[in-house]
């Protein structure tokens, strides 16, 4: 099962209100195990940075109403590409997999909006997993933000200072294996080759063993456990057991 975790950062809340995607994050689950293949794409969106939005990314220093040379950490957009000119590859990325992420409400709304402005199709919302709805379902009266479920898992996200769409993304991908019951939910290893890569849509279960593994312990050893069971009287344990 190919599953994509992605997060997205805007310049604001309403794509109709005339906000836009800035940058994109994703990476790819294969029966619920990182890949390696990601996806990762910051956007011009040809109009100005809010504050409000600056500050929680930290994305466009040079679109904020008072421009000024970026610092550390900080990404400048102006010449980075329109989503017109990337939609396509990301739209190929995701392919018909389904897409992880939290508070999925609003990042599909971006995402259809943006294909929908450059002719392609919009993404089912159907094959959206909200892992916000889940952990409000798992935890109901809990905080669900995903420092919060961070904190509650013990995953490492220190690196969080401001929102960054792969680094969100990342994290999000181990959240969501720890709400679904961690790597392995079904108790099943996934199915390898033998050069031990995955094969894809194929999983390992314990099978009975053909041939009893030999005792590992001598007859003397075994008989000398019996003798010290027995002068330890009909009371003991070891011989309610046996």
């Amino acid at each position: 099962m190919r599953e994509i975790v992605l997060d997205t950062e805007t310049t604001g809340f309403e794509p109709d209100q005339g906000d836009r995607i800035v940058e994109i994050g994703a990476i790819e689950l294969l029966n619920h195990m990182p890949t390696g293949r990601t996806y990762h794409q910051y956007i011009n969106p040809q109009r100005d940075m809010p504050e409000g939005a600056f500050g929680i990314h930290g994305i466009g220093p040079d679109l904020l109403a008072n421009p000024r040379p970026p610092r550390d950490g900080e990404v400048t957009l102006r010449d980075k590409p329109l989503f017109k000119d990337v939609g396509r590859a990301f739209f190929d990325f995701v392919g018909d997999a389904k897409l992880v992420i939290h508070n999925a409400a609003f990042d599909m709304k971006f995402l259809n909006a943006e294909l929908r402005w450059i002719g392609l199709p919009e993404l089912a919302w159907a094959r959206a997993v909200d892992t916000l709805a889940i952990a409000r379902q798992k935890f109901p009266g809990s905080p669900a933000s995903l420092d919060a479920l961070c904190r509650r898992f013990g995953i490492d996200n220190t690196s969080r200072t401001l929102h960054g769409a792969l680094l969100d993304s990342e994290i999000l991908a181990e959240v969501y294996l720890e709400l679904i019951g961690g790597r392995q939910p079904d108790f099943a290893l996934a199915s390898v080759n033998t050069d031990g890569s995955s094969i894809a849509g194929t999983t390992w279960k314990p099978q009975p063993r053909p041939t009893p593994l030999p005792p590992r312990i001598t007859q003397e050893e075994a008989a000398a456990h019996d003798a010290f069971v027995k002068a330890m009287g009909d009371g003991a344990l070891w011989s309610k057991l046996g």
